[in-house]
């Protein structure tokens, strides 16, 4: 009887331990593994596997961590080896809530954007880069090291034959571009691995972060970078949640190089520009909008004119890291405030139009972004904050360049806005 008593108080007790793991986390770590859902894979999703086999909880998708649909005693091993860093293999969902089975180790990788590229040298992999894009060649001051690396050609269509001769253990890719038919098709028979990762969203970058980490055995490096991004975007995340809807600003988002006379580029729900407008506390004005529409500037006067455009908040790819000249995104921003009409809206009269590269607004580095964007929406509330510091502080641990964001660069229009 008291054998059976101390069972009982022991499953108890192991039962509110994994309640409470799972409950601490913020978001689930898309690994399978993750018996419990939580942010990492540890002891606790061995005990919450050894529970589910026993039936003292209910299956998760992400406790199959052989990926097999079924949960015994080999899913515990193989989360057993994950901890220890000694698995053969390891399943994950990718950008697009796949879930991919990888061989281990990734010793090898070509990347087909900067934005990874950034990324696994955050993660201090950079070392294992073999092949890059044209993109990244020409980014010779942000990547000075990998720069000089291989080109396998464009991004969007990379030459296969050249990564077929790499040879590499995986390749990184957006989760949707280039298509499957460029790359995975292409890829067949090879045993070549395509990992799908954005990595450039403010909702998903901290958990592909963490993914990353796993599928390169640099966890330890991760949490760095996570805890660093947490306190950026938390201290954003504590202000704005107080707010009301009525004490957001209306924003229009607009891509500074696809302005004309007549009409801008905007960017609608679910983009990266949306995101980032949202997690600050704006209201986008094309939030009822998908893609990437292109609206008349009639339209956006008559927005104007029923909302109350407080806030303009524009994209640009004509400044970064490889320039110091700001002519050309000043350029865009004077096409912009130029429309006819343009000089009515509020944004424009009070001098709250402003320009972010892309370089530093989808990118690891997007935290700092993130500060960017909400001090310009809320200048009162950020008056203390200095997301230059922030961004200055993304270079100075994570990047392992000598670059000074006060000196070169141009990463924000107008540049005295900080």
């Amino acid at each position: 009887m008291r054998v059976n008593i101390l069972v009982g108080i022991t499953i108890s007790l192991l039962l509110v331990c994994c309640a409470l793991q799972a409950a601490a986390s913020d978001y689930t770590l898309g690994v399978f593994g993750n018996a419990n859902e939580d942010d990492t894979i540890n002891m606790q999703d061995v005990t919450y596997t050894e529970l589910i086999i026993l039936e003292y909880r209910d299956e998760t998708e992400l406790a199959d961590a052989k990926y097999d649909d079924k949960i015994n005693m080999q899913d515990v091993t193989q989360i057993e080896l994950t901890i220890l860093g000694r698995e053969k293999e390891l399943t994950f969902l990718d950008a697009n809530e796949d879930g991919i089975t990888i061989s281990k180790p990734i010793d090898e990788i070509v990347v087909l954007n900067t934005d990874v590229a950034d990324a696994i040298r955050a993660l201090g992999a950079k070392d294992r880069i073999v092949g890059v894009t044209t993109g990244l060649t020409e980014a010779t001051a942000f990547f000075p090291d990998l720069s000089s690396i291989q080109s396998i050609g464009k991004w969007s269509s990379p030459d296969i034959e050249a990564v077929l001769t790499l040879n590499p253990d995986a390749i990184f890719a957006f989760g949707s571009y280039p298509n499957k038919e460029t790359l995975e098709d292409r890829l067949e028979g090879s045993d070549i691995a395509v990992v799908r990762l954005d990595l450039y969203k403010i909702n998903t970058l901290r958990e592909e972060m963490a993914i990353l980490g796993y599928l390169i055995g640099e966890q330890e490096n991760a949490r760095e970078y996570l805890t660093w991004y947490d306190e950026c975007v938390d201290g954003v995340d504590d202000v704005v949640s107080g707010l009301s809807e009525d004490d957001k600003p209306d924003v229009f988002l607009f891509s500074g190089s696809k302005t004309t006379d007549t009409s801008c580029k905007s960017y609608g729900i679910g983009t990266g520009m949306d995101e980032l407008c949202l997690r600050a506390g704006g209201n986008s004005i094309a939030a009822d909008l998908e893609g990437y529409p292109e609206v008349e500037a009639e339209w956006i006067l008559n927005k104007d004119s029923e909302l109350g455009i407080e806030v303009m908040l524009g994209l640009t790819y004509k400044g970064g890291y490889e320039t110091d000249d700001a002519s050309a995104v000043a350029e865009e921003y004077d096409n912009l405030v130029g429309l006819p009409g343009f000089g009515e809206i509020a944004a424009v009269n009070k001098n709250r139009v402003n320009l972010i590269d892309g370089d530093l607004a989808f990118a690891p580095g997007q935290p700092a972004a993130l500060v960017y964007t909400a001090k310009w929406f809320y200048p009162d509330l950020f008056e203390d904050t200095d997301p230059q510091a922030i961004h200055q502080e993304y270079i100075d641990k994570f990047c392992g360049i000598d670059f000074d964001v006060t000196e070169h660069g141009v990463f924000v229009y107008p540049q005295s806005k900080s």
